[in-house]
């Protein structure tokens, strides 16, 4: 099975739709379609039955289980028809939260699924959506209007497709109230959803900043221990990420502060945060396909020692340091702390992205040293 997760109207949906269009031979079941959610119900010999499995076909048919995970028996009606059904179909389970959830949970389906997270819209994707081979794509620029339709309207596919700011504020509005009023409300035991809903404004201006926990429970009325619980339920719908500090071989580094950012970087009106975040955005989305297509082990941080001393992002290969990332809205001087950090770390690049250089048509890859580069030339070369 493979399972695709990520948050809502993202495209998790259009993608699953678009391969049970390539075959009369595939399904498509939703849990919000009443037809749909009685045989889920009455299990997963129904299902095969509406599909057809047990007749003789060319090649296995692909079933579709869409917002399965609003079905409290979700996981026993996964494992029952995996173990019932698997030489017959391939499957695929598409959710946001609860499936983000029981990756830590499901040792029932170990073994039985990949996941593949799915991110909003990016450079490199939106200039050409085939595959690599490799991680690393050769630079290709992106046109100036899917540029600052990507920086304004964020990567969710509709409001950047329709490029209409009195469109994007609504769909943000809708999206928060689908996130309190359903999602959260149902999935969860929180009640006090106006706080928590004070709660999501107030990160909209923590983003790409260090997690202060008792500023924000003093804002919102509540203890700090029930902050932290809120951000993990906040995380596990993806409204918001956070990146922890790299520590190894760093003095003086900090080792428990969370960087926070958002899955919408069009939520952030500081033009420096909204920045960052989108680089950040940029670097999850690469890290977690790297990982997610079976290339190794990455992971994503943030670099800080106790005098200040910071660069913005580390990327990680199976462990150890790659690359290093500073974001600045306009070229300055190389951040002193970017050679500083390539030392101590011994990153193969160091970059420093500037949103106010134009594309240069150069593998920035190829440098070793600190260098300044445009952030059109660096997104472009991501996923």
């Amino acid at each position: 099975m493979a399972f695709l997760m990520g948050p809502r109207q993202v495209g998790k949906t259009t993608l699953a739709s678009s391969v049970v269009e390539s075959s009369s031979s595939n399904f498509y079941f939703n849990w919000d379609r009443t037809d749909h959610r009685l045989l889920f119900i009455e299990g997963p010999e129904a299902i095969a039955r509406q599909a057809g499995l047990m007749e003789l076909r060319k090649d296995k048919p692909i079933l579709i289980f869409d917002e399965i995970h609003k079905f409290n028996r979700w996981k026993l009606f996964l494992k029952g028809f995996f173990d019932s059904y698997e030489k017959l179909t391939k499957v695929i389970v598409t959710g946001s939260a609860r499936l983000n959830i029981y990756k830590k949970i499901g040792d029932s389906l170990m073994g039985r699924y990949f996941y593949y997270r799915i991110h909003p819209l990016s450079v490199a994707e939106i200039i050409s959506p085939q595959l690599i081979d490799g991680e690393i794509r050769l630079p290709k620029e992106i046109k100036t209007a899917d540029w600052e339709a990507l920086l304004e309207h964020g990567g969710f596919p509709e409001p950047f497709l329709q490029r209409s700011k009195e469109f994007s504020r609504r769909l943000q509005s809708t999206r928060k109230d689908q996130l309190l009023r359903e999602d959260i409300r149902e999935g969860t035991r929180i009640q006090e959803l106006a706080q928590l809903e004070v709660l999501t404004e107030l990160l909209r201006y923590q983003a790409a900043q260090a997690m202060d926990y008792q500023s924000l429970a003093k804002k919102v009325g509540v203890a700090v221990d029930t902050i932290r619980r809120w951000l993990e339920v906040l995380k596990s719908f993806y409204f918001c990420f956070s990146l922890q500090p790299w520590s190894k071989n760093i003095s003086r580094s900090l080792i428990k502060e969370p960087k926070l950012y958002l899955w919408d970087w069009a939520l952030i009106e500081d033009i420096g945060q909204r920045h960052e975040n989108f680089i950040a955005s940029h670097l999850l989305k690469a890290v977690h396909f790297w990982t997610d297509r079976g290339l190794g082990e990455y992971g994503l941080h943030y670099l800080r020692t106790k005098e200040k001393l910071e660069v913005d992002f580390l990327v990680t290969r199976e462990g150890k340091p790659w690359f290093l990332v500073e974001v600045k809205s306009k070229a300055k001087a190389l951040s002193p702390a970017l050679y500083h950090f390539q030392e101590a770390t011994q990153a193969a690049h160091a970059f420093q992205v500037a949103f106010d250089l134009p594309y240069v048509d150069r593998n920035c890859f190829e440098e070793k040293g600190p260098i300044l580069v445009p952030a059109k030339t660096f997104l472009s070369q991501l996923v």
